[in-house]
């Protein structure tokens, strides 16, 4: 397994999904999104995976300040999602084309 965890360190479902993987012994990459964001590879991986609506977090303070709710186009979407980080729902963990966005221990234990 190659997982990679892209979280926030302060973010709580983001704790629980390293604590998941520290238990169990399985080897982790944390990437810290507040630092480091997603590439555009990363992105299209992710969102192929798990879609684009549900990598947006609707009740971050970006999704308001940004006016997420009334803009309709994928494609802007998807533009404002990559420069801005802080519109992520955390954590997103990914096992190579798989992947799951907040505490999925379920999805996660059949990835073994």
């Amino acid at each position: 397994m190659n997982i990679q965890i892209f979280g926030i360190k302060k973010c709580f479902e983001t704790k629980k999904a390293e604590r998941y993987f520290k238990e169990r012994k399985i080897r982790y990459q944390f990437i810290d999104l507040a630092v480091k964001g997603l590439s555009k590879g990363e992105l299209q991986s992710v969102k192929a995976a798990v879609g684009l609506n549900n990598l947006l977090n609707s009740k971050s303070r970006d999704y308001k300040r940004l006016n997420m709710d009334r803009i309709i186009t994928a494609s802007v979407r998807e533009e404002l999602l990559f420069n801005n980080p802080g519109l992520y729902r955390t954590p997103i963990v990914r096992n190579g084309q798989q992947a799951t966005v907040g505490s999925e221990p379920t999805v996660w234990e059949s990835w073994d």
